[in-house]
């Protein structure tokens, strides 16, 4: 029988431990106050959220957001980030 096609592959993503792992030591440190996140789950699920400031601040947060959809549009487009 034959795999079905996967979009998402089903390992661990050591991009993502380190980058977490980054925002945790920042946020130790108290130079992240805030974070607004979209974390992509297995099987096509996914969690968005808010925390500290900016989840106190949700305008704020909105802008940042809003920043981060630029850069993902230039780069579904072929550009840089």
């Amino acid at each position: 029988m034959k795999t079905p096609y996967v979009l998402v592959p089903d390992t661990l993503s050591n991009d993502t431990v380190e980058c977490l792992a980054q925002l945790l030591e920042h946020a130790k440190s108290g130079d992240v106050i805030g974070v607004a996140f979209v974390a992509m789950l297995k099987r096509r699920g996914y969690i968005a959220n808010a925390a500290g400031e900016a989840h106190r601040n949700p305008t704020f947060a909105r802008g940042m957001v809003a920043a981060l959809d630029d850069s993902l549009r230039r780069r579904v487009r072929g550009g840089s980030t």
